[in-house]
């Protein structure tokens, strides 16, 4: 073949007059055959068509975002973090959630419509005798929250320092099992503590 119009000549032939020869047209109500598919595996030449894509601009408030942290210190975010935490320390200490008045109502929402403690209830006043160096009077409000607070300091004082002067110190591994078991520990603490029988009661708060 010479030519994609019409095939090659042999010496001596004639070509005939007239327009090439063409596809035979495809019967109304049939559908035009599907082009042949790329083999499994293969890459057409020149590669596989490139799509045009268009980057999406951020917003004022993403690039604000993006901008304050590019230009802030390494050590700005540690400092945030630790100004909650002391926030939260604070507000324990002021508050003192360990003297309030008998006929006063509960913070919890859950124990004001239930009566029942929450997962976290007794949290605050565990924090604030863990502050005043009390742990069995903390234990006493909430023995999970006590155990974990080491754990807790730990990982933020390792995450902050990394982030802050570049401290490597050992990285405290807890695998998704230690954290599921910890998570069922907390859900039957949430549940013994409610029951109405000893010793259960001395959990309730």
């Amino acid at each position: 073949m010479t030519s994609v119009d019409r095939p090659a000549t042999q010496p001596g032939q004639q070509v005939p007059d007239g327009p090439a020869p063409t596809a035979p047209a495809v019967p109304a109500g049939h559908a035009e055959p599907a082009p042949a598919a790329w083999p499994t595996g293969e890459v057409p030449a020149g590669g596989w068509p490139q799509q045009a894509y268009q980057p999406v601009e951020p917003d004022r408030l993403t690039r604000l975002v993006v901008r304050l942290h590019e230009r802030a210190p390494r050590w700005a975010v540690p400092l945030a973090a630790l100004g909650c935490v002391g926030m939260g320390m604070a507000y324990a200490l002021v508050s003192d959630p360990t003297h309030s008045d008998p006929d006063a109502r509960p913070t919890c929402l859950l124990k004001l419509t239930t009566g029942l403690d929450c997962p976290g209830c007794g949290g605050t006043r565990a924090l604030w005798y863990v502050l005043h160096g009390d742990l069995p009077a903390a234990a006493r409000h909430h023995f999970l929250f006590v155990f974990s607070l080491p754990f807790l300091a730990y990982l933020f004082v390792a995450w902050a320092g990394n982030q802050a002067f570049g401290w490597r110190l050992p990285e405290l591994r807890i695998s998704s099992k230690v954290l599921g078991g910890f998570l069922v520990a907390w859900l039957a603490f949430s549940v013994l503590r409610n029951l109405p029988w000893a010793p259960f009661t001395a959990l309730y708060v």
